[in-house]
């Protein structure tokens, strides 16, 4: 098993615990940090739908909190056939903590595609900008 089959293992189990009792989206993210540790996070709603949470969001913040801060990949597994890549403010956050890492997205079943994340966040909003 390669480095990305492996972490999209990792995030189909993680959306297995994803709590979604509202739109029964279940999305799961599984980050890679450069030492080799996988983190794994499923998505987390809420009733008041702004506080919902995605899974890459979790992942991250688990990350940092346990003190990781230097990442190779990132996972995302959602029960869908078309690719589901991260939504704006999560591309934000993976821009400004992880830098140009590959984002593969995958369904329950196979990789439907994989992108550096700069291309889906061609022009971010940086410290450079600061």
């Amino acid at each position: 098993m390669d480095a990305s089959e492996e972490l999209v293992h990792a995030a189909r189990a993680a959306r297995d615990r994803a709590i979604a009792p509202y739109s029964r989206f279940r999305v799961g993210a599984a980050l890679r940090t450069t030492d080799g540790q996988i983190v794994v996070a499923g998505n987390i709603e809420n009733a008041s739908y702004g506080l919902t949470t995605c899974a890459e969001r979790v992942a991250l913040l688990k990350a940092l909190s346990d003190g990781h801060r230097m990442f190779s990949m990132i996972a995302v597994v959602a029960d869908t056939q078309s690719p589901t890549p991260p939504c704006g403010p999560c591309r934000q956050l993976l821009w400004e903590y992880c830098g140009d890492i590959p984002v593969v997205m995958a369904n329950l079943i196979s990789v439907t595609a994989t992108h550096q994340l700069a291309e889906l966040l061609p022009m971010p909003f940086d410290r450079r900008l600061l």
